[in-house]
């Protein structure tokens, strides 16, 4: 029995412990350290994008390519994986199957316990990985390809990160960027207690915090930053694959970094990783009725039937809104990456994981109203009304509006005959009247997971808790203040905590239980009811606790498993494809312009085949190419960059005919000379077969500083 005698003594012992080892010098303290990146692009046509649930937003192209990117830090003792995916959430199937993929390479080495997989949360990625079935329904099923390549791009960047181990160093640093985000659910955060929102001087946060990863002999390594955003900059009208606003500010400190390299191919590895981004948006010019542009209700509706309220902004359009987004993120991790303030973290390696069946947890709560302590508990999973009015970033369908806590007649006889929710299911969620009983629908498998994934990883004095979900602003806040006063019970040192949201398993929403009172899309989505947070307190706090003493942990019990069951898809697969007739595969129809400016667009037009053919993962289906003096083409920019567009279009249905546009802003920085644009594809043989294709188009010219070539 664990007296508080024999704990103290144990504090006493851990703090000696702790000191001690805070106490080396750097050069002796060094950790090994890995970082590796990987293409994971999916099918860019004809999938369904996850995110905004919005069954006719089908791709058709891509704008920026999606990666993964893993760092690995050792300490002699313990190995610890972080890895940032350019995807809209990681699933239990997809985080298990990469594991099993790493397990017949290097064996036991890389575990549940000690890797955290978390997606960047872009909406603009395809769907169809996720194996839960609310959240493949709106991309019609599972979708293998993009699967496989989501698992295929992680595992592949853990492997190089494991291949590029060097001796290393790292340090912490942190900034504030303004302008770059908004709460989109004020009416929630308000109904926070006063004095604690007093506390801050947001309503969102506006710190970005940046881990540094620097070779023992100096060589730039890699960077992970976390800033609060969603990236929705891209909205529901976008049908281009991208990586938005933070995998953008991802390239964007690559590029700068890896100078001579294409997009993508450096050796310098830089994420922008999620946070506590729940209730936060890009769209800081806030939200407005879409055609007139004028306030929206309290409720965020606006008059007329088909008018939606949508929030917009910074930038005329969803490109320039992205690009400002991200070059705020950008420029503030840029400066505290060069201003040499950074504190180095020193200290051993603590990795703790645990499963936990979220309707079975128990917690306490101190009720402001009664004064007292509550024991409160989780609920089996279960989405409000007002999950399905969507946000002022991607407004929902029907009649629904957001705040509904009354329950709906006709919609709860339409969610009967799905399940019906018990007494005790209605009891337990509380001011949310239950659209969808996903905890009791089963059928054709699990609706939404009861079983989730947390993870504690400290690093020194660096605690970053893994979350499954998205954690919003003042429950961000509590988790760190929780995880503090642990830390602080062992460490003299200031401790750091980072939220590192939408880690290994996704279970929607974390609101705080005042939030989740008001039932905006964000407490809605809050499928474990309204003590949700309570209950993460606790779990996390525990493992941070058991980490310091070093103690195991049951590992709790493994989430549902249907990578032997045959998943539903109705993604019609590709049959055959034709050209035009009397055209070729890789003929270009539409010739660039004989000369460019910088800021010019050029675009080339070819016959194509489909692009789910072959998904040209690690590679490209543009180059944008310049001659050499030595008569050689070099590429200059591939798919991945931001200056390229890849559209993809169905000419007929009937012959299966298609043909890409492909379009270059020329940059301002561009070198003068003799430019191409080729376009790789596949074509799929009407009696079977997969075939390679290319086909390039006209040279053109590029003018810069107003020198011109002469004929």
């Amino acid at each position: 029995m664990e007296t508080p005698v024999i704990r103290q003594l144990q504090i006493l012992g851990l703090i000696s412990l702790w000191l001690l080892i805070v106490a080396v010098p750097g050069d002796l303290a060094s950790y090994t350290i890995g970082v590796g990146r990987a293409d994971t692009t999916g099918p860019t046509a004809e999938v369904v994008f996850m995110g905004y649930a919005k069954i006719d937003q089908k791709g058709s192209g891509l704008h920026l390519r999606t990666f993964s990117r893993a760092f690995i830090i050792d300490d002699g003792e313990e190995r610890f994986v972080f890895v940032s995916v350019d995807s809209a959430m990681i699933g239990n199937g997809v985080r298990k199957t990469v594991l099993e993929k790493l397990q017949t390479q290097f064996g036991s080495m890389y575990t549940e316990k000690n890797v955290m997989i978390s997606g960047t949360h872009t909406h603009s990625a395809p769907g169809g990985f996720m194996q839960d079935m609310l959240f493949d329904l709106t991309t019609f099923g599972f979708v293998k390809e993009t699967f496989d390549a989501m698992v295929a791009g992680i595992a592949r960047s853990i492997e190089r990160a494991h291949n590029n181990v060097v001796s290393g160093r790292i340090f912490i640093t942190q900034g504030e960027v303004l302008g770059a985000n908004i709460n989109r659910s004020p009416a929630a955060y308000l109904n926070n207690p006063q004095s604690e929102r007093d506390r801050y001087k947001y309503d969102v946060d506006k710190t970005l915090t940046q881990i540094q990863f620097v070779g023992a002999d100096n060589k730039l390594l890699g960077v992970i930053n976390w800033f609060p955003v969603h990236p929705t900059s891209m909205n529901n009208t976008n049908h281009l694959v991208s990586s938005d606003n933070v995998g953008y500010a991802s390239i964007l400190f690559e590029k700068a970094m890896n100078k001579d390299s294409l997009i993508g191919k450096g050796p310098f590895v830089a994420a922008f990783a999620s946070t506590n981004l729940g209730d936060v948006s890009p769209n800081t010019r806030g939200p407005r009725c879409e055609f007139s542009g004028n306030k929206c209700s309290e409720q965020y509706t606006c008059p007329g039937k088909k008018e939606m309220c949508f929030a917009s902004g910074p930038g005329k359009d969803m490109y320039e809104s992205t690009s400002i987004i991200a070059n705020k993120i950008f420029k503030e991790s840029w400066r505290l990456w060069q201003s040499g303030n950074a504190k180095e973290v020193i200290g051993p390696i603590r990795v703790v994981h645990q499963f936990v069946n979220m309707p079975e947890q128990t917690a306490e709560f101190y009720n402001e109203t009664t004064k007292r302590l509550e024991e409160v508990h989780g609920c089996l999973p279960a989405m409000g009304y007002s999950f399905a009015a969507g946000t002022i970033d991607g407004p929902g369908s029907f009649a629904f509006e957001q705040g509904t806590t009354t329950a709906n007649p006709l919609w709860n006889a339409v969610r009967n005959l799905l399940a019906v929710p018990t007494r005790e299911d209605i009891k337990c969620h509380g001011a949310k009247p239950i659209l969808l009983a996903t905890g009791r629908m089963t059928l054709p498998y699990e609706w939404q997971p009861s079983v989730v994934s947390t993870q504690v990883a400290l690093i020194g004095n660096v605690v970053i808790a893994g979350v499954p979900g998205e954690f919003t602003t003042m429950s961000g806040r509590r988790l760190r203040e929780a995880i503090k006063t642990v830390m602080n019970e062992v460490l003299d040192d200031e401790t750091t905590v980072i939220v590192a949201g939408l880690c290994n398993t996704y279970s929607d929403y974390i609101t705080t239980p005042e939030e989740y009172q008001i039932q905006r899309y964000e407490g809605a989505s809050t499928i474990y009811g309204p003590y949700t947070l309570s209950i993460y307190l606790k779990q996390y706090t525990e493992l941070v606790t058991a980490a310091l003493f070093k103690r195991n942990v049951d590992p709790g019990p493994p989430p549902a498993n249907f990578s032997n069951k045959n998943l539903l898809t109705f993604v019609t697969p590709v049959l055959f494809d034709t050209p035009k007739w009397g055209r070729n595969f890789g003929d270009c129809i539409k010739q660039p312009q004989k000369l460019a400016r910088p800021g010019d667009t050029v675009t080339a037009v070819f016959i194509s085949g489909h692009p789910r053919n072959n998904l040209m993962t690690e590679n490209t289906f543009l180059t944008v190419e310049r001659l050499t003096k030595d008569e050689v083409w070099v590429p200059v920019a591939t798919d991945a960059n931001w200056e390229t567009r890849f559209e993809w279009q169905r000419t007929s249905v009937v012959l299966g005919s298609s043909q890409v546009t492909i379009t270059w802003q020329v940059p301002e920085d561009i070198k003068q000379g003799e430019y191409r644009i080729r376009h790789n594809g596949y074509y799929r043989y009407i009696l079977g077969g997969i075939f390679p294709y290319y086909g390039v188009s006209n040279h053109f010219k590029v003018e810069t500083s107003g020198q011109r070539f002469y004929e």
